[in-house]
């Protein structure tokens, strides 16, 4: 990895075991300054443990964590500085805000905590509130807020004391669908106008690529891929982080002379693939087009369609196989129609076998 300007979060090797589980294993990324990298992945992957090891809330039993290139925590025991002497502002999934206290209050507590003067506290909490949209809110009781108000308090109080670092935890899972769409863009408004540097942990896929910079994908306490939204797109690492990103339908294929087959089929992939025998192949969803049936070719069974505005979305199980994938068509095709499936050759994404 290239190395970062001080203000940046370097992690290397880091790792947290209880007894012997292993909950991470060697996990490493660095995020430049103005930077904003996402932790994604299904529950239980690690990602709330790592950026509770970020913010001071956990130790590491292996592994360094810098942040404006000073090492926060070591695990050799050569240094762990307490999440208070971070400086760090989080957001967390359930806002965390102080029913008794006022918007203006709960705001100004981590300026509160460093010792600022009451004067200058009015007015950073004020600018924060302006920021988020809430400057006639101050007076009010978060009980008194919606959810999405609510949100932006928390996000006010995160970045008040101006941190070199915000953290995120899952922050919208707890809203509505269309208000987290809102949060999302606003979320990236703030964060882009401020220049913050951010981790953001999501299990939600469209979120993490709409915020992040880069995206860690993780699976078992590990990452199994950091890259940039396109790059994830396009280039998936392995049929795992395929699958999860939800990018098309990852087949077993078989060697049959010079081409690749669909396996247990006699449907031919072309003869583009890799060494070996066995493989894996993504058939992106993007890249699916459908048409008439040809002998030897790929072909589905429509198993659902359903309108969606802007044309229809279809559920396919590949024939002779349980393979099932979600494609788009401009067209209605009826429960039980066979379609052809054309992927360009150039499209297809090939990995080792899973058995290999």
């Amino acid at each position: 990895m290239s190395s970062t300007a001080p203000g940046a979060v370097s992690v290397r090797g880091l790792g947290l075991r209880y007894g012997a589980a292993r909950i991470l294993d060697d996990v490493g990324f660095e995020v430049a300054p103005g930077e904003v990298l996402a932790l994604l992945g299904p529950s239980g992957c690690g990602k709330t443990t790592l950026l509770q090891l970020v913010a001071g809330l956990l130790a590491p039993t292996a592994g360094t964590i810098q942040i404006m290139g000073a090492t926060v925590a070591d695990a050799s025991g050569a240094a762990f500085v307490p999440p208070e002497a971070r400086g760090l502002g989080m957001v967390f999934q359930d806002y965390a805000l102080w029913p008794h206290m006022s918007v203006a209050a709960n705001v100004a507590f981590p300026l509160e905590m460093r010792g600022v003067p009451a004067a200058e506290r009015r007015m950073r909490v004020a600018m924060a509130l302006e920021r988020v949209g809430l400057g006639a809110m101050a007076g009010r009781r978060p009980s008194e807020l919606s959810g999405g108000q609510q949100q932006r308090v928390a996000l006010a109080r995160a970045i008040v004391a101006e941190p070199p670092l915000v953290l995120f935890d899952e922050p919208l899972s707890n809203l509505d669908p269309e208000l987290r769409e809102a949060m999302v863009a606003e979320i990236g408004t703030l964060v882009g106008q401020l220049g913050l540097t951010a981790i953001y942990v999501t299990h939600d896929r469209a979120e993490a690529f709409a915020l992040a910079d880069k995206v860690a994908v993780m699976r078992a306490g590990r990452i199994a891929q950091l890259a940039a939204p396109e790059t994830l797109i396009g280039s998936p690492a392995s049929a795992e982080v395929a699958e999860f990103l939800n990018l098309g339908c990852v087949l077993p294929a078989d060697r049959a002379d010079a081409e690749w087959r669909i396996a247990g089929t006699t449907m031919s992939l072309g003869d583009g693939g890799p060494e070996g025998r066995t493989a894996q192949t993504l058939l992106p969803g993007r890249s699916i087009r459908l048409g008439p049936v040809e002998e030897g070719r790929p072909h589905a069974d429509v198993l659902r369609t359903r309108f969606r505005g802007d044309g229809y979305l279809l559920t396919l199980r590949i024939c002779g196989t349980a393979f099932e994938i979600q494609v788009p068509s401009p067209h209605r095709a009826n429960v039980g129609d066979v379609v052809g499936l054309f992927c360009p050759p150039q499209d297809l994404r090939w990995f080792a076998s899973a058995t290999a």
